[in-house]
């Protein structure tokens, strides 16, 4: 299921990192493109979301 490790694992998130992602997720931009942007897993991503309260595209 998983393609592969991320190199950045379970490291903590900068935050320039939590910035990107409060502003691709205000644009509407789809979980996968955002962890990409980011060389962060879907599920990192998801989970920060959850945390910093924001909604993320749905995958379709």
């Amino acid at each position: 299921m998983a393609e592969g490790k991320f190199e950045r694992h379970r490291q903590p998130w900068r935050p320039d990192e939590v910035q990107k992602l409060h502003t691709l997720a205000k644009k509407g931009m789809a979980l996968k493109a955002i962890a990409k942007a980011l060389t962060r897993s879907e599920e990192s991503v998801k989970d920060r979301a959850k945390a910093d309260g924001l909604s993320i595209a749905k995958l379709r």
